[in-house]
């Protein structure tokens, strides 16, 4: 019995109708079908049993009607059918051809019609996928592609921030010399897109790196375009060694901050972190000399890290930040500062002291106050510690101040005179260090040329006569001298 009209799906209607269009001029306009076909480039037969049908079925027989076995292994039974699926997900995986042999080998056996190798075929290719995947790729393969994935959503500023590491694909400069790519520590607000803080260094991730980016999140910053700050609700992380450390958990606690980590070996949900490193290296390390992408040519290394840090400070603030995000269609900065936000900041910046590095031995006061890294700090709180032992905790990107720790409590911030009201990272203070090691030891070589010239003039004013030219050549440079005692 054939459907009615009204028993067909909307898009076997319109195939109907779109065949009765096709056929109008030839049942209403009396046009040749031979016309229609040329026109159309549809076969005449097929025209033709388009008429018939439709003469005999009115429009329902326009439908193509799908095979009554269709999903049902053709010329197979049920458990030859299940075999081959069987033979399909084994370990090492066999082909259809193998597969072929074996089941027309127990078809024989079994006084049934052996299967053509299309028909094996197009079972194979009818295993679903995801059972495909779990028997020949395993679990980790299956949970990744077809497990259901759970993307936090934040619901503004501050309520999600992502952690992550990249190595940058830019060889820079190191102090000594030779070259090396540098790692790229990156915290960002999950709701504008928008990075909050930042971490460079030649070394490989670590928690106090981790600490540091996210001090410098958490604060205000000096640049006034730079907004972004406060203490987030969650921070969304993997389950690196640095993020899972007892050291962010302390500060975590303190700061009443929600520590989330992905599921190990998972690190699905947190691509937006990954984009992020992404349109930098496009953006702004592929045009930088020294970019060193993988499997290509590297260039010539030109800038330093702290070159490198100032470019990716002014690509962030001037471009990423300001840029219309592809996703949000807003701009970082000004989807996190939209509808007045006033983020949670810390009682005070002391709160954020044990995110900075901590010396590991402890500094004597003097009375002239503490001495770290070849400078002198003071505050006057440090009159009533004199003799007394404190603990340093700095920020290597700042040597202008310390924060000073006795018996585990906050003490001061000691400034350096000479670098009150500045801003000098460690690098900065090694690398004038070297610079002025070199200058003095050009220096040095100088006056040393120097006193060679003038003694060479010297002798040449007072020249000696040929004798004695002689006897100071054949004399021995130095004999040893035998000591005689008066008992001997």
């Amino acid at each position: 019995m054939d459907p009615a009209l009204s028993q067909l799906t909307e898009a076997e209607r319109a195939q109907a109708l779109a065949r009765f269009q096709l056929l109008r001029p030839f049942l209403e306009e009396e046009v040749a079908l031979t016309a229609i076909a040329r026109q159309h480039g549809q076969p005449l037969r097929t025209l033709r049993r388009w008429v018939a049908a439709y003469h005999q079925h009115g429009l329902a027989g326009l439908v193509r009607k799908g095979r009554v076995d269709a999903g049902q292994g053709r010329r197979l039974t049920p458990e030859l059918q299940r075999c081959v699926e069987g033979l399909a997900l084994q370990q090492p995986r066999l082909s259809a051809a193998v597969i072929q042999r074996r089941v027309a080998a127990l078809a024989r056996q079994r006084g049934e019609p052996e299967p053509s190798y299309s028909l094996i075929y197009s079972l194979v290719r009818g295993v679903p996928d995801d059972l495909m995947t779990l028997a020949q790729e395993g679990t980790k393969a299956y949970s990744q592609r077809f497990d259901l994935l759970h993307r936090r959503e934040a619901e503004g500023p501050n309520a999600i921030w992502q952690a992550d590491h990249t190595l940058l694909d830019i060889l820079l400069v190191k102090e000594d010399g030779t070259a090396a790519k540098p790692w790229l520590t990156v915290i960002i607000d999950d709701y504008s897109r928008a990075v909050a803080g930042y971490f460079l260094s030649f070394n490989a991730p670590c928690t106090l790196h981790t600490a540091l980016a996210l001090r410098q999140a958490i604060w205000r910053k000096a640049d006034p375009g730079w907004s972004i700050c406060g203490i987030p609700a969650v921070l969304y992380t993997d389950h690196g060694s640095d993020f899972t450390s007892k050291h962010l958990e302390q500060v975590a606690a303190d700061l009443k901050l929600q520590l989330i980590f992905s599921l190990p070996g998972q690190p699905r949900g947190r691509g937006r972190i990954e984009r992020f490193f992404g349109t930098v290296d496009q953006l702004l390390i592929s045009e930088l000399p020294g970019y060193a992408p993988g499997g290509g040519t590297p260039g010539e290394p030109q800038l330093t890290l702290a070159e490198l840090d100032r470019r990716f400070q002014a690509f962030l603030l001037g471009i990423y930040q300001r840029r219309v995000h592809g996703e949000t269609k807003q701009a970082p900065h000004d989807r996190w500062v939209a509808g007045g936000f006033l983020p949670q900041m810390p009682a005070s910046l002391e709160q954020l002291d044990l995110l900075l590095l901590t010396v590991a031995t402890a500094r004597k006061v003097h009375p002239d106050g503490i001495r770290f890294q070849g400078m002198r700090y003071l505050d006057p709180v440090l009159a009533a510690y004199v003799g007394e032992a404190v603990i340093v905790r700095y920020d290597p990107r700042d040597l202008g101040e310390v924060r000073l720790f006795h018996e585990g409590r906050f003490l001061c911030r000691a400034i350096n005179p000479e670098l009150a009201g500045e801003t000098v990272s460690l690098r900065e203070i090694v690398q004038a260090r070297r610079g002025r090691r070199r200058e003095l030891r050009q220096t040095l070589r100088e006056r040393q040329r120097t006193v060679d010239a003038l003694l060479e003039t010297r002798r040449g004013a007072e020249p000696r006569t040929p004798e004695a030219e002689t006897s100071a050549a054949l004399a021995p440079e130095s004999a040893p001298v035998l000591k005689r005692y008066f008992n001997e």
